[in-house]
């Protein structure tokens, strides 16, 4: 993709915004209440996967109003372009032992479920007290693994999708909603 040199050229991209920044915070509110009511007393770790998922995660743990704690890792799967390449690469893991938390997964999108598989077989393997996967969106018409999440907050078509974390290249995480990304536009 080529350098984005100007606002107009940035919001040109924006072919339709999908899920508001209002529809965003109010399911965000129900799913930090439910962990919050699930896990009461109980240790448990957000564990993000950078980068889409910090801001959903960062709104995810103020919504909860017990104690947690948060850890960060990045898998990748899309190198450049808007297609999963299908080979998931770790580049930054937990720094910690999770066999006494109980896990919960935060990511921004489940797509074709490589990635998370992936992750969620990882971390099922240093024997967590429980592991739940929480997403923002989940676009199953793309699904190729058999992988489902525990919360979904938004279901959306195969759309290629930017803001609230996700990204083109880089660009456009910034955004307080989600939007369908205009592929068409150069």
């Amino acid at each position: 993709m080529r350098d984005i040199k100007n606002i107009e050229e940035f919001q040109s991209k924006i072919k339709r915004i999908i899920i508001t920044e209002e529809q965003i915070k109010k399911e965000i509110e129900k799913v930090g209440k439910q962990i919050s009511d699930s896990y009461d007393g109980r240790p448990f770790l957000l564990v993000s996967i950078l980068k889409g998922s910090f801001v959903f995660l960062a709104d995810l743990c103020r919504a909860i109003t017990v104690p947690c704690e948060i850890g960060f890792m990045c898998a990748k799967s899309y190198y450049s372009g808007t297609v999963s390449t299908g080979k998931v690469e770790i580049t930054m893991d937990l720094d910690r032992d999770i066999s006494d938390y109980h896990v919960i997964i935060v990511e921004d999108i489940i797509d074709t479920g490589r990635t998370l598989k992936y992750v969620a077989e990882l971390l099922k393997s240093r024997n967590p007290l429980s592991l739940k996967i929480v997403t923002l969106l989940d676009k199953p018409s793309r699904r190729v693994i058999d992988l489902k999440a525990d919360i979904s907050l938004f279901t959306i078509p195969d759309y290629f999708v930017i803001g609230y974390g996700l990204d083109c290249d880089e660009y456009y995480r910034n955004l307080p909603y989600i939007a369908e990304y205009d592929e068409m536009v150069e």
